[in-house]
């Protein structure tokens, strides 16, 4: 029976529309990666939110209630490490196995997996790959228009980047994993389990995320230092971002070779690490719900253990609803600013800080530009970093607002565990795990949105930059 001519056209014009469907989808992730990058996180936290709910997910056998499940898949494809269900008891080994697939998924960012992904297959990386993936390493990249070159790592490098950050992420989580096994024995945990708990933990430090495999979570390794500071030292190496990590790794200990991005990062981590210990013991060692009760040494330790988690890490051996409201606010402070650029941690990033505070020395001294190190900062780095911080206080003081208003719950808690959301630390009062439905899908897109970056949020909603051929009369208003 021979076809008729519309069966005939009808092949035709279904594959016109893929051709079309294929062109516009290249199109949006070469003319806008921010775009691409939102839309790709949008899809994997409905994938995970779907995997949670499924009934094998779940310890009871039951289909988790979606405001959990999706709370969860944000947490986790985020890597906060804040949670409204009991991570321990509430999963099944599944979901247990998925929720460490999720956090080194979203830990590596999506356009750098992607890039990975082409690499092993294609072998090489084309310019569109490279320009996709740079936006994962410069979040400064993702604005349309010339990039100038000297940038912490050249477009040219961005396939050795990503070299090293699949190989640093596999050797440095499994170094971890070997490190944190003995610990695990020699505290009790059953050889068997502890081979998955090992490498569970590394991925968690590692990835800034924080959940715990067990149901005591620290606690019985309060006085156990070695595990302490081998997750310090995860979390510190997830913090600090993977070009810092390929510069020491192609330059080594030689400081003058170095980024002036690293030298600030690691700088400044270094500083906040140093001042937020100092102010944690300062206003917690008489507190007896926290430090009270230790001696000089065990306050000291853990005085630093929990400044290194507000980089981002999330773990904790005491009660953070037990701090003083002093301290709370401290530790949102050091949140707020989280980790290094182009890494596992969140927050308006330590460079940001470290710009500004640049740029208010500059103009003390009365300096006609902004300078560190031998070098100069040009002006639209200054614009980023201001605009970075106005965006995090927005979204900050928007959900504080809206989430205190829904649960009237102590203004310094909701303002903990908003920003523990935004800069995907994972530190929680209590209050997250108490939170209405609402108010979860307020923390959700509070995590969301810090996860992806301020930066790369802007560039996602605004279209692409617009050269301008004239300049406007100059008006000075005043100021201060």
């Amino acid at each position: 029976m021979a076809a008729t001519p519309n069966e005939v056209r009808l092949p035709v014009r279904l594959r016109r529309i893929a051709f079309e469907a294929w062109d516009r989808l290249r199109n949006l992730t070469t003319a806008s990666p921010a775009r691409f990058a939102v839309l790709v996180f949008v899809a994997l936290i409905l994938l995970f939110t779907a995997l949670f709910s499924l009934p094998a997910a779940a310890a009871d056998g039951r289909t988790t209630p979606l405001a959990d499940a999706l709370f969860t898949a944000v947490s986790t494809i985020c890597v906060t490490g804040l949670s409204t269900v009991d991570m321990y008891s509430h999963w099944s080994p599944l979901g247990h196995a998925i929720t460490y697939i999720g956090v080194n998924v979203g830990a590596l960012g999506v356009l750098t997996l992607a890039s990975i992904l082409g690499l092993v297959i294609s072998k090489r990386l084309g310019l569109r790959a490279k320009l996709i993936a740079a936006g994962d390493s410069n979040p400064l990249r993702v604005h349309g228009g010339p990039v100038n070159e000297g940038q912490t790592v050249r477009l040219g490098e961005v396939g050795q980047l990503l070299r090293t950050v699949a190989l640093s992420t596999l050797v440095i989580e499994a170094v971890l994993t070997i490190l944190i096994y003995p610990s695990l024995i020699i505290g009790g945990i059953n050889p068997l389990v502890a081979l998955w708990e090992a490498p569970y933990y590394a991925a968690m430090a590692f990835t800034n995320t924080g959940f715990i495999p067990n149901a005591d979570g620290l606690t019985p390794f309060a006085q156990d230092y070695y595990l302490l500071t081998v997750l310090m030292m995860g979390v510190f190496l997830g913090s600090i971002g993977f070009p810092v990590i390929f510069t020491l790794w192609r330059h080594h200990w030689r400081f003058r070779l170095w980024s002036l991005h690293t030298k600030l990062t690691l700088i400044t981590t270094v500083i906040l690490f140093v001042l937020g210990a100092g102010f944690i013991l300062l206003l917690e060692y008489d507190n007896p719900l926290t430090f009270g009760s230790m001696d000089a040494w065990d306050t000291t330790f853990q005085a630093f253990f929990l400044s290194a988690m507000t980089r981002s890490g999330g773990f904790s051996v005491i009660d953070i609803g037990d701090l003083n409201g002093a301290t709370l606010i401290v530790g949102s402070m050091l949140m707020f600013v989280g980790g290094g650029s182009a890494s596992t941690a969140g927050g308006i990033k330590v460079t940001t800080l470290a710009v500004l505070a640049l740029a208010v020395f500059s103009e003390a001294k009365g300096r006609p530009s902004v300078q560190a190190f031998g070098r100069r900062i040009p002006s639209d780095v200054q614009r980023v970093a201001l605009s970075v911080v106005a965006w995090g206080a927005t979204i900050v003081a928007i959900s504080t607002v809206t989430i205190s208003r829904i649960t009237d719950a102590p203004i310094e808690y909701v303002l903990f565990d908003v920003i523990s959301g935004f800069a995907t630390v994972g530190l929680s009062t209590g209050l997250t795990a108490e939170l209405p439905d609402p108010a979860v899908y307020v923390m959700a897109a509070t995590m969301f949105m810090g996860r992806i970056g301020t930066v790369t949020l802007a560039a996602a909603v605004a279209a692409a930059s617009r050269s301008q051929l004239y300049a406007l009369p100059v008006e000075r208003p005043i100021v201060g």
